[in-house]
């Protein structure tokens, strides 16, 4: 029997750890995911499991190289960004892998702005908002000022997805997408790191630069496959659009967070905009992406709760809710200070949250939209699943097409498409992203 050939891609989420395989067409044809328990840093903060990762890793290959009708021809990663793991001279970790959510100290970030500039100056050069650990540099400036042992005996600090592609290796990369993605250490506007990485000695720990194109050999030879050197989960989900899509368009990734990334759109960010909390991604070929951020998927689940429970329903009622545009609409507002007692019932009270959250995401969205080039915007994750969402989105976006774009696993397939010249003898298909357009029906507004 003749082997299909295979990519191995590695998509590692805060919550689920996947692995995929795609062939040579981008269909999925083997998923397995897993979840770890969080262990704890010495803080007693939670963190990931950085050794059960590990094994992971090893014991997934083990089971896949075992499959009879395979043959794999490349592994890649993507994993989320904002995550260091240091290693010393010997490619052992020497700290748990911090958790971006982590409390970072105020005294500390004080001292570092007021060293470089002050937090305006400073994150427009850097294009990353005052985000504390979510700005992954301060976790190196923190190493170093608070654990100088540490620091000192570190060789390499590498984001999260070079770590995934050192284990395989043995060589250490940092890539673009991930240092381009607000962590303090890229200056946009002279396209190279910002000084404060040379004047503290953060330069010598961060390994070459090298593209997402990139592919290495394996650690261990002899099996005729190339490893990539990983990308950050955003800047690997607009990949399949770039592929397909060459006229502008600005892609909202919907989930916990909904992020506007607007590749097509290089003016510089403004500290305005930083205060709105916009902020620039990498593409995967270095270029800059303006983006806007809306913690919206967190809100809508719990002013959905708040709905359910208000009117004794199940939350899993309002999962496939089709859109009403008939129910009388109040303007749009904050739903978590509104009454659900002013609503008739939880239909309207639910049309009238997502009508609240899209007239949200639309200032969110406008925030990056760039002078009207954009003429289509391609809504992926939960909320592209949305009628509700969908329909009011549409109809605030009046003369901009709207789509729900549906794939199998884009940051994965994102990760595999990176490297496709390393592994794919074929070219890369139409159709690997569905759409579903949306006209947008007007809804009735309440007096």
């Amino acid at each position: 029997m003749k082997k299909i050939p295979v990519i191995v891609v590695f998509d590692v989420g805060k919550t689920n750890k996947k692995l995929f395989l795609f062939d040579e067409q981008y269909q999925l044809i083997f998923e397995r995911t897993a979840r770890f328990n969080e262990t704890t840093d010495e803080d007693g903060d939670p963190c990931e499991n950085l050794e059960s990762l590990r094994l992971s890793v090893f014991d997934s290959l083990r089971e896949v190289f075992k499959k009879k009708d395979v043959e794999i021809k490349a592994i890649n990663f993507s994993t989320y960004g904002a995550s260091f793991v240091y290693v010393n001279e010997d490619g052992n970790p020497l700290t748990p892998l911090y958790n971006y959510l982590k409390p970072y100290p105020a005294a500390l970030q004080q001292q570092f702005y007021d060293n470089y500039g002050g937090e305006d100056i400073f994150s427009v050069q850097t294009a990353s908002p005052v985000l504390g650990s979510l700005n992954s540099g301060m976790q190196l400036y923190r190493l170093k000022h608070e654990r100088p042992d540490v620091f000192r005996s570190t060789r390499y600090a590498l984001h999260l997805p070079q770590y995934m592609s050192y284990l395989l290796t043995g060589q250490a990369a940092t890539d673009l997408t991930s240092i381009g993605c607000h962590t303090n250490l890229w200056n946009f506007g002279e396209n190279k790191y910002h000084q404060w990485v040379h004047q503290e000695g953060i330069y010598e720990k961060l390994a070459p630069v090298m593209p997402a194109t990139q592919v290495l050999p394996p650690l261990f030879p002899g099996g005729g496959y190339q490893i990539g050197t990983g990308l950050h989960d955003s800047s690997a989900a607009l990949i399949p659009y770039l592929v397909c899509f060459h006229e502008p368009f600005i892609l909202l990734s919907t989930g916990t967070w909904c992020i506007s990334l607007n590749p097509f759109n290089n003016s510089p960010l403004t500290a305005e905009e930083l205060r709105q909390d916009c902020l620039c991604y990498m593409t995967y070929q270095g270029n800059p992406v303006k983006a806007s951020r809306l913690f919206a998927g967190y809100e809508h689940e719990q002013q959905l709760k708040r709905i359910a429970a208000h009117f004794g329903q199940a939350a899993m009622k309002y999962r496939h809710m089709d859109y009403q545009p008939a129910i009388s609409l109040l303007p749009a507002g904050n739903f978590a200070d509104r009454d659900l007692r002013i609503f008739p019932d939880d239909t309207t009270a639910y049309h009238q949250l997502l009508f609240d959250l899209a007239t949200q995401q639309y200032h969110a969205t406008k925030l990056v939209m760039n002078n009207g080039d954009v003429k289509r915007i391609f809504v992926d994750g939960g909320f592209s699943k949305n009628q509700i969402y969908m329909n009011m989105l549409a109809m605030l976006f009046n003369g901009i097409e709207v789509f729900a774009a549906s794939m199998a696993q884009a940051t994965a397939m994102g990760a595999a498409l990176a490297i496709h010249h390393s592994w794919n003898s074929k070219m890369i298909p139409n159709g690997i992203i569905e759409l579903k357009y949306y006209a947008g029906g007007l809804p009735s507004m309440a007096e």
